[in-house]
């Protein structure tokens, strides 16, 4: 059984109901986890001590506060009041956790789905989504990482070019999979709006409501957005349900063909 999971963001015990509901085994079972494995929840140490117990059972990808959590190690970026990262960065296991955390993927597929965090601009398809999820995963996982990460951060570019290079081409994607939420229909990103599809700023809508999007005939599963709330169609799950600002946690089983919502509630 193949479970697409939403958002855990260090709500550990979330994610143990989650794992009795669903009534997971390691021996039969497959958890693909969608990002922003940590911070704002209270366990986000917990979180990873699980994630990382369930071994190849489990398959998690990056999300934008993960790798906040990779840059505040490197003292690239100040932690912030509401983070909830200092058990991580205070372990005497500290570099094998972000080790691991840095092996993750920022993108990747299960049984059909095209999984990332965020989203997708509409010039990628799924297959050059892969291959620049895997182009900015070596940076992360090579020996210059801090190098990587001090250039990391920006909103520039805005617009996606075949010729950018350097950190502007890296930059840009790290943004996409891991920020997006509006674009305009020629894929410029919108980073001030954070509300909810309706509150779409003037010439911009969902990056998936984009027509002509070269991932449309994709099915794609993201997180990352929990104003949009969740969405289970055809050819789109989004499965951030909030769970760390006391909603939902959210796993969809896919295997099959399958489309079996299993949620618990969050404290």
């Amino acid at each position: 059984m193949h479970y697409l999971v939403g958002d855990l963001q260090g709500c550990c015990d979330a994610f143990d109901r989650l794992l009795a509901e669903i009534g997971f085994s390691p021996s039969r079972d497959r958890l693909h986890v969608l990002g922003d494995l940590v911070n704002r929840g209270p366990q986000s140490l917990r979180t990873l001590e699980r994630l990382r117990g369930l071994g190849p059972s489990a398959t998690c990808l990056l999300g934008n506060h993960d790798l906040h959590l990779l840059a505040a190690a490197e003292h690239v970026r100040p932690l912030h009041r509401s983070d909830t990262l200092g058990e991580i960065l205070a372990s005497p296991e500290r570099e094998g956790w972000l080790d691991w955390v840095r092996q993750c993927p920022l993108a990747d597929t299960a049984h059909g789905w095209l999984l990332v965090h965020a989203g997708v601009v509409p010039q990628w398809d799924a297959a050059q989504t892969l291959a620049l999820a895997g182009e900015v995963g070596a940076l992360l996982r090579g020996p210059d990482l801090a190098a990587f990460l001090r250039v990391m951060y920006g909103n520039e570019p805005l617009r996606w070019d075949a010729s950018l290079t350097g950190p502007d081409r890296w930059r840009f994607v790290i943004n996409v999979l891991t920020r997006i939420r509006f674009c305009s229909d020629d894929g410029t990103l919108d980073f001030a709006t954070k509300d909810a599809a309706a509150a779409a700023p003037p010439g911009f809508r969902p990056w998936f409501e984009v027509p002509d999007r070269r991932t449309a005939g994709t099915p794609i599963a993201f997180g990352h957005w929990s104003t949009l709330g969740l969405r289970l169609e055809p050819m789109l799950m989004a499965l951030d349900t909030g769970c760390v600002w006391g909603g939902r946690l959210s796993a969809v089983r896919v295997d099959g063909g399958r489309r079996e919502l299993v949620q618990v509630p969050c404290s």
